[in-house]
């Protein structure tokens, strides 16, 4: 298993339950404790997690701090890719798509790959190499510049600039909380500014968010949940928090694991 895949691992454990000992973690990767400790050590050092003797527990400023696109990548994919297909449904051959950073945009900007005539503007760092790697002539993709930010994504004013160029059919965008008070949100400012231009420039925003962004709140929200007009998410979520999403959203989708 490779570290990513560790530490991702950590913080879903730790996630649902808020605590959580190395000596478990380690029994249940069948890797040794010193491995799982040097995981907890880098994890700690990010602003993801707070380590205690024998154990790690889920630190309380973490609406401040997204994990790096490598290991957030890690994370549910299962849930990621069920999404995926679900709003690959939404694209139809020569749109103007908008795909903004984050692991699950990521996860359907590999099923786009096979849509033909898209036109593809995205601040997404690995998202632009995924291209780069299979080009094809139908498909024109533009990069926007920027900030990078951990997650691999380029915001700031630059971005906001590119995006205003252009009029797109829609906008794919990931969440790192999804709250009934709170919407949309971010640990990073300038992302959210950014997230808020961009929404401007589309016919319709959609945000795809496994079940496990619900009642998730980052540092600044950049969007209420009615400003969405899809929100794509994965049959883990609650009853209660779907009845919200639905009083509030106007095309809820929930996508089967």
């Amino acid at each position: 298993m490779l570290a990513a895949q560790r530490k991702a691992r950590i913080l879903e454990e730790v996630g649902q339950k808020g605590a959580v000992r190395i000596s478990e973690i380690a029994d249940a990767l069948k890797v040794s404790e010193v491995t799982i400790r040097r995981d907890v050590e880098a994890l700690a050092a990010q602003g993801l997690v707070n380590k205690v003797h024998g154990g790690v527990t889920a630190n309380s400023l973490s609406s401040t701090v997204e994990p790096p696109f490598a290991t957030n990548s890690m994370r549910e994919q299962n849930a990621k890719n069920a999404i995926a297909a679900e709003a690959l449904k939404l694209v139809k051959p020569g749109m103007a798509v908008a795909l903004m950073g984050g692991s699950s945009v990521y996860a359907l900007a590999q099923k786009l790959r096979e849509v033909p005539h898209l036109t593809i503007v995205t601040n997404s760092v690995p998202i632009s190499d995924l291209y780069a790697q299979e080009q094809r002539g139908d498909q024109t993709v533009v990069l926007t510049g920027g900030f990078r930010t951990p997650t691999d994504s380029l915001v700031g004013k630059i971005t906001s600039e590119v995006f205003s160029r252009f009029n797109l059919d829609l906008v794919f965008m990931g969440t790192f909380g999804m709250h009934g008070d709170f919407g949309f949100s971010s640990p990073n400012l300038m992302e959210a500014e950014t997230n808020r231009d961009v929404i401007q420039r589309a016919a319709q925003f959609v945000v795809l968010a496994d079940h496990t962004k619900w009642g998730g709140r980052g540092f600044t929200s950049f969007a209420s949940l009615e400003d969405a007009d899809v929100v794509i998410t994965t049959d883990g979520i609650s009853p209660q928090a779907l009845k919200t999403l639905r009083s509030r959203v106007k095309d809820v989708r929930v996508a089967s694991l």
